[in-house]
């Protein structure tokens, strides 16, 4: 049996979707022919309008907008011009259209989602703890395994225990991936600390280097202090002892033994450059004072030797 509905263009859509279930239709209905078939096997005898029919008309396009308008004639004429009784029997052709097409929508898309998750939903169904092929790996295909799931069900109890299965398989993953994560973290810590451990005996190794070369480096510069400063003793003997030369020209020998001498000491001392300085200094105030016994002791035999003292020796002139 074929329906008329939803306008011009929607009548040819959706005929021949309109079938009689046994379960919603009542004995009445078993009994008298469907609206419909009324309509079509009705008289095609021109009818006369009156005012009245085309208020019911107007009436009934208000209540049914979607319907041609020829049904709506053609069931208000079935009803005997009754408004009430065609606004019944429009409605109930409506529903039972409706009903029916959404049976064989759900039945399409229910086929579809079996053929399609099979598999998966008997698994679940048979309380097996089996997994999907491909775990889940971000939200949307989680999100998808729960919508198919549960559309997968059958009744409430079954839509229950998917769900609770999906549930123990999210808080499964969720586990392991935060068991892998933290273990990696601590993986890491480790590593870190001991980086640490080794920077920081670097850091001391540095340390005690710099102190070092630091007390090296200042030794150093006492030393060239106190070089400095015997090189500079040195040049006031040696100008010294030219002062006496001058001053004495009669011990000319001496003098130049004791000027040689000075040069040995000289040359000593830039030869002590490689000893300690306090063997340094003690060494050279050694000679010093050598030599400044030395330079006494001929003074004084230079001046004994003087037969005129005051004046110059008569030998010489």
């Amino acid at each position: 049996m074929s329906a008329v509905v939803c306008g011009k263009r929607s009548s040819y859509f959706f005929e021949d979707l309109n079938a009689p279930s046994s379960s919603s239709s009542s004995s009445s209905a078993a009994i008298s022919p469907p609206i419909s078939k009324r309509i079509r096997c009705s008289s095609s005898s021109p009818v006369r309008y009156s005012s009245t029919r085309f208020i019911a008309i107007d009436r009934l396009t208000l209540l049914f907008p979607h319907m041609d308008k020829q049904l709506l004639e053609r069931a208000l004429n079935e009803c005997g011009d009754d408004i009430e009784t065609a606004i019944k029997s429009l409605t109930e052709l409506r529903l039972g259209t409706v009903e029916n097409f959404t049976s064989v929508v759900n039945s399409v898309a229910g086929n579809e989602s079996n053929q399609q998750f099979q598999p998966q939903a008997n698994g679940f169904a048979n309380g097996e703890h089996s997994q999907p092929q491909s775990e889940p790996v971000d939200g949307a295909e989680w999100v998808n395994l729960f919508v198919r799931e549960m559309l997968s069900a059958s009744n409430m109890d079954d839509a229950r225990t998917r769900a609770s299965r999906a549930l123990e398989l999210l808080e499964k993953s969720i586990t392991e991936r935060v068991t892998a994560e933290a273990s990696g973290l601590q993986q890491e810590n480790v590593m870190m600390k001991e980086q640490l451990q080794v920077l920081i005996q670097e850091n001391a190794l540095l340390k005690r280097a710099v102190t070092i070369q630091h007390e090296r480096r200042k030794e150093f510069e006492d030393r060239g202090q106190e070089l400095h400063n015997l090189k500079q003793m040195v040049s006031q003997y040696q100008e010294q002892l030219r002062t006496l030369e001058v001053s004495l020209p009669n011990s000319k020998n001496i003098l130049s033994t004791l000027f040689s001498r000075s040069q040995i000491c000289v040359h000593l001392t830039s030869k002590l450059n490689t000893l300690a300085c306090s063997d340094c200094v003690f060494f050279f105030l050694i000679i010093l004072q050598v030599n400044n016994y030395s330079l006494t002791m001929h003074l004084k035999q230079a001046q004994q030797g003087n037969s005129i003292p005051g004046r110059f020796h008569p030998d010489v002139f």
